[in-house]
């Protein structure tokens, strides 16, 4: 599912939207999830799951091709833990088939 069918989807599950405003509904919920993460927050959704932003120290790696040492800066990276339900139901959907 890409961002432009969850528009479509929420627009046919709830009526009353038009696409047009599910578009801006699902746009305000990304965009605010996206400015909470730049400033460096956590985002608990109850029973989907929380993101959390990470720091990775810099490290030494290898270039498998040449075996050469590489230097790869830290960053900050973003960690999705999925919630008990979601779990569950995703286990559940995999016994099924």
């Amino acid at each position: 599912m890409n961002r432009s069918d969850l528009f479509v989807a929420l627009a046919e599950r709830h009526p009353q939207l038009t696409t047009a405003d599910a578009e801006v509904a699902v746009k305000t919920l990304l965009d605010g999830m996206a400015q909470a993460l730049t400033a460096g927050h956590r985002i608990e959704i109850r029973g989907f799951g929380s993101f959390a932003v990470v720091a990775r120290p810099p490290r030494q790696a290898r270039n498998p091709r040449t075996g050469e040492a590489v230097q790869v800066p830290g960053k900050r990276v973003i960690h999705f833990k999925p919630g008990k339900a979601l779990r569950e139901a995703v286990d559940g959907a995999r016994e099924e088939t």
